[in-house]
This record gives C-alpha cells, structure tokens and sequence, in this order.
C-alpha cells in the first residue's frame, strides 16, 4: 500500500485559545514546508485541556487559506453531538474554500460528561453516530434531505468518497469497510482485562483484517494509523522532554480507572504506545509495528509527550528527513516486490 505521511496535531499548549490556533497553524504550515501530505486536527467540546478546538472545520478553513498543498482532515468529528445537515453544508463550503483538501474523520466517541449538553446519553451515541452518518451521506450525494425537495448548496464535490471512519473494535471496521470508508487507527488503545502488555499492533491488526474482509471488491483501501513519535538529536533530552507529559497521562489514566503496566518512563511509553528517542531509536521502534506497512496513511502526533512548540517543530524536521523517507522507501519496495 502506498503510505502517504501525515501530521496531527491536538492544540494542548498552556496558553490562551487563540494562541493555541496560531501555533497549531504554524506547525501545519511547517508540516506542509516539509513535505508532509496531510494535517489532523482533533475535536474536543468544553475540556481545554483535551484538546481545545470544538470547531474543527472553522479552524481547517482558516488554515486552508495559509497553505496551498497540504491536506486537512478532521480526526475526529464526534458526529452525534452534531447537526448533520449543518456539518453537510459546513464541510461542503470549507471543502470549497481550500481547494477540496477535506477529509472527514468521524467517529461516535468523546468525552462522556461533554454528551448531555447536546441532549444525549453516552449509551445513545452508537445509534445517533449512525442516524447522522447516513444523512451526511445523502447531502454529499444530492439526494433530496425532506418532502420538500431540500438538497444540499453548495453541492458537495466527492466528500462521501472522504469519509474516514474512527475505531476500536472489528465490528466497526467492518462497518466502515462494507460502506467502502477509510479508517482510522488511534495511536493507543485499551489492553483487554489481565494482558496489559499485549503490543498495539495485536489489538489494531484484526481490526484491519476485518476492514479488509469486508471492503467491496474494487474498492481501494483507506486505512491511517495515528503514532505519537517525538524525536529529538539526542535520546536523553527526548526522554528528558517526555517524562512531564506521560506522567500527567498516566495520572488521568488512574483517574478513568484505568490500571498502568508499571511506574517507571519505560513503563509509561509502553503503557501509551509512544516512539521517543532520537532518530534511530525512534525508527527502530516504528519498524517493530507490524501494522504500519499495512496502512496507506499514518499520522505522526507528540500527544501525550506535550514538547514546547519549538522542540515539536525540530520533532517535525527530524521525522521528514531521518524517518518519513525511510517509510516511504519500503513502501515502494513493497509494491514493487508485490507487481513482479
């Protein structure tokens, strides 16, 4: 599969809401400086420290307008607590405005507290999630939205050919996979009851197989995974970096009732599933992840190392020059091995 590179980003930094945005596009516009073929950007209603950014396509429109290559994707819209004919129209003019640069992930989950204000329960979301998702896609198809005719303008140009769809389950991808959607990998997941060191890629590779099982023949595969990769010139002061960042995840992990796999900074890049260190570290760790060389994206993100924006842009550097080229040159490899 070709592997397009991908930065994401989750507008943490501890300063005021329009500080965060002008850092965030600045870190999209070196991504795009550099090379990297598409920029993710999270939505989060209420918690400003777990994300910060409730309207993600506003701010995608904006950033669209300071860049000219790079594509701009939503990782994810949280789609029952929205409106789906307005998130139709929204991403239907942003898509518009940026020269058709959209991507839309979605996906049912969230911040459990954040659901009653827009009239939900948690345990509706699944339901709702479908319901919106289906009405999305008749917008974006020009079908009629009520008895009345109503159709969607500006008329979506290809949209629900960009759906990507966020999970943690087999069940879900297969979902997404029948309906011919990309999906989405998180970059850390749960670990089943009693086996706190099973490796991400044996949670995420069934996940794919089912994907794969269930997509049409004929249509072509869309699956990101999402990595935290932090790299610095040298492994110490990556680790130096890290070690505030996981220990406040891991604290919010006990929170949530969660239980760690251990104490120690080893222990909680392990326990989050990150790739820290210098260039050959962090490389070295990517090539034990088995399912990298079966998606066609993947989206690099610091979250939960939470670096200064000056060490996230070097972090950036280091990735295009050292490790992006490396990735893409086994993926070639690949296809090539596979075409003889």
């Amino acid at each position: 599969m070709a592997t397009r590179i991908g930065f994401f980003t989750r507008l943490l930094d501890k300063v005021p809401a329009s500080e965060r945005y002008r850092l965030a596009t600045e870190q999209i516009q070196y991504a795009e400086q550099l090379g990297f073929d598409s920029a993710w950007v999270a939505q989060h209603h209420f918690h400003e420290n777990e994300g910060g950014l409730p309207s993600p396509l506003v701010f995608l429109a904006h950033v669209g307008a300071q860049t000219q290559r790079i594509r701009l994707g939503t990782g994810i819209i949280t789609l029952p607590m929205e409106n789906a004919v307005r998130v139709a129209e929204d991403a239907a003019v942003a898509d518009l405005l940026i020269g058709g640069r959209l991507e839309l992930g979605l996906g049912s989950g969230g911040t459990p507290s954040a659901f009653d204000t827009f009239g939900l329960t948690f345990d509706q979301r699944g339901d709702v999630f479908a319901q919106h998702l289906a009405t999305l896609q008749d917008a974006w198809q020009g079908k009629t939205l009520t008895e009345t005719d109503n159709r969607l303008y500006p008329p979506a140009l290809g949209l629900d050919k960009k759906i990507w769809i966020a999970t943690f389950s087999a069940r879900g991808a297969q979902l997404a996979g029948k309906a011919g959607h990309g999906l989405m990998l998180s970059r850390t997941q749960p670990r089943p009851e009693g086996q706190p060191h099973l490796p991400l890629d044996a949670l995420q590779n069934p996940i794919i197989d089912a994907y794969l099982e269930a997509l049409p023949a004929g249509v072509t595969p869309r699956i990101l995974a999402s990595r935290t990769a932090f790299v610095a010139d040298d492994h110490h002061y990556a680790r130096k970096v890290a070690l505030p960042g996981l220990t406040e995840q891991a604290a919010g992990y006990r929170r949530a009732g969660h239980h760690l796999r251990g104490e120690t900074l080893d222990d909680l890049i392990g326990q989050f599933d990150a790739h820290i260190g210098d260039p050959q570290q962090v490389l070295t760790s990517l090539r034990e992840d088995s399912v990298l060389p079966r998606v066609t994206d993947i989206s690099f993100q610091v979250h939960s190392v939470e670096p200064s924006h000056r060490d996230l842009l070097h972090s950036l550097d280091l990735l295009s020059r050292y490790i992006v080229p490396v990735l893409r040159s086994h993926t070639a490899t690949r296809e090539l091995e596979r075409s003889l």
